[in-house]
């Protein structure tokens, strides 16, 4: 078997866990009966954290481990997750632990508490670890397989990629017990796993070793001019800049110090290319709310869906259809906005043109949404469903697709718009790291959620009013914890408007003296 089909296969079980994962909201309020806050809590604590640990992981690759042991590692990782979570199901370890075997809360034991946050935790490592090596890996073994495999392989490889997420958004959600439900991935991913594992033992994969971290120039630069913190700078220092000037000393050069020691002395153009790296920062942080807006989709739009009308005539619809057309506009409105935008944007403002058009997507998703909450609650209240959580509201589900497909643009624009931004402002050493900051940068915003939430629900209960969040969907006010988030989503763009004009002065002066001092550095002997 051809080494980018052994690899290949992690990817078709990572899509299959994708569409299992993406209902654990309902799980979390449906059969342990957790408030819809602490529901969301653990779920975008556990997404936010497996986006941003591929920054760390990156680093450990590049510096120690190689995609190859970070791949193997993180699979492993990855199918004991996914074992644990079937197994934290009441029915498997009922017996074993003295517990009910029902879908009930009393029927979630410690030891299943135990089980579900120990594989959450596997989980997000697994997660991270293919997030930072599975696609280099799968690249770097094209140039080694056969070419009749690839031809081969080539038309049953797109069938399964476009058949897999149809089966993950009907078929897996009509399996009522969710050991099944979370088990049939767990299967798949141990299988996926023993096949990658299978390349292993027959050495056929092409792979090479820690190459080291572009991170590590950073690294060094501080530690070089906090060992020199009390020396004065001179007086017409090399590179002189008036922004980090403390920076500027991990390129002085003392008696003492000589070149060999690199985190001691540092060339003038690694502090340059630190502070250029360092001033990308405030653009970075303005993207943090595009991460807020999108950590609502699988916790409270999903919550929402979880008790309306999923008919559609006689066929009942299942949840993961959501993910189904967000996954679709995700991909094709950036494909679209890619092509428009190369035509008519200069290509310098691509990204900062497409953070633009996410931003106003993300306003426009939380107004869409705030509306649709409105009415939802005046159906619940007309039909007297307020004390009634677990009823069913006649009111269509779909009545939600809009704000799930604002919500696919959003996701799409704001990943290839960040990416991009890395990609043309960074130094040229770090744009390998381009994606792994885009996923970092909105699962902080992710994580960022949860605070947000913190937040308004204290502020809400000013004055003595009841807090926006309560125990239940139908009592909650998330209609106005969506107009604040419209609110901060407008502020947030005008922000990221003036950081942008400060980012850009502060860039063309960095990149402009950075070429004067590799010119001086070229003419030294």
């Amino acid at each position: 078997m051809a080494s980018f089909v052994r690899i290949s296969v992690l990817v078709w079980a990572d899509i299959l866990t994708g569409y299992a994962m993406f209902v654990m909201m309902p799980y979390l309020t449906n059969v342990w009966s957790l408030t819809i806050t602490d529901a969301a809590t653990i779920v975008n604590v556990f997404n936010g954290v497996a986006t941003i640990m591929p920054i760390g992981m990156s680093f450990l690759v590049d510096t120690f481990m190689g995609d190859y042991w970070m791949l193997l590692l993180s699979s492993i990782a990855y199918s004991f997750g996914m074992s644990s979570l079937a197994m934290s199901t009441p029915p498997v370890l009922s017996n074993a632990a003295g517990n009910c075997g029902e879908y009930k809360p009393e029927c979630i034991g410690d030891a299943q508490k135990v089980l579900f946050y120990t594989a959450l935790a596997l989980i997000a490592i697994g997660v991270s670890g293919h997030i930072t090596s599975l696609g280099s890996f799968l690249n770097c073994q094209k140039d080694q397989d056969d070419p009749n495999w690839k031809r081969l392989w080539r038309f049953p490889g797109a069938v399964i990629l476009v058949l897999l997420p149809i089966v993950a958004c009907i078929a897996l959600p009509y399996i009522k017990p969710w050991s099944v439900r979370f088990g049939i991935p767990a299967i798949c991913t141990v299988v996926a796993t023993f096949l990658f594992l299978s390349g292993c033992f027959c050495s056929s994969y092409k792979h090479s070793g820690p190459q080291g971290s572009p991170l590590t120039t950073v690294f060094r630069v501080f530690v070089a001019s906090a060992s020199k913190m009390f020396r004065p700078l001179p007086h017409r220092p090399r590179p002189h800049t008036q922004c980090l000037r403390f920076l500027d000393k991990a390129a002085i050069i003392d008696g003492e110090v000589r070149e060999q020691n690199r985190w001691k002395l540092c060339r003038p153009t690694e502090v340059l290319d630190t502070k250029i790296f360092i001033c990308m920062i405030p653009m970075w942080m303005t993207f943090i709310m595009c991460g807020v807006v999108l950590s609502i989709g699988n916790t409270y739009f999903l919550e929402q869906a979880n008790n309306m009308n999923r008919k559609v005539g006689k066929l009942k619809v299942p949840l993961p259809i959501f993910k189904f057309f967000y996954d679709l506009v995700k991909e094709q409105f950036k494909n679209r906005y890619v092509k428009v935008a190369e035509k008519v944007i200069p290509e310098k403002k691509i990204a900062h043109c497409g953070m633009i058009v996410a931003m106003l997507f993300s306003i426009v998703c939380c107004i869409t949404a705030a509306g649709v909450e409105t009415r939802r609650l005046d159906v619940i209240r007309r039909h007297g469903l307020l004390d009634k959580p677990n009823e069913t509201i006649p009111m269509s589900m779909f009545v939600l697709l809009p704000q799930f497909l604002f919500l696919g643009a959003l996701d799409g624009v704001s990943n290839f718009s960040i990416d991009r931004f890395f990609t043309d402002q960074a130094p040229t050493p770090m744009t390998s790291y381009s994606q792994i900051f885009s996923y970092g940068v909105i699962g902080a915003g992710t994580v960022g959620s949860v605070l947000s939430v913190y937040v308004v629900g204290k502020a809400s209960e000013s004055g003595g009013k009841p807090s926006w969040f309560q125990d239940t969907l139908n009592k909650s006010r998330l209609d106005n914890y969506y107009w604040t988030l419209a609110a901060l989503s407008s502020i947030n763009l005008v922000l990221y408007i003036l950081v942008a004009q400060w980012y850009t002065y502060k860039d063309h002066q960095l990149k402009t003296i950075k070429i004067e001092t590799e010119n001086e550095e070229s003419t030294q002997p």
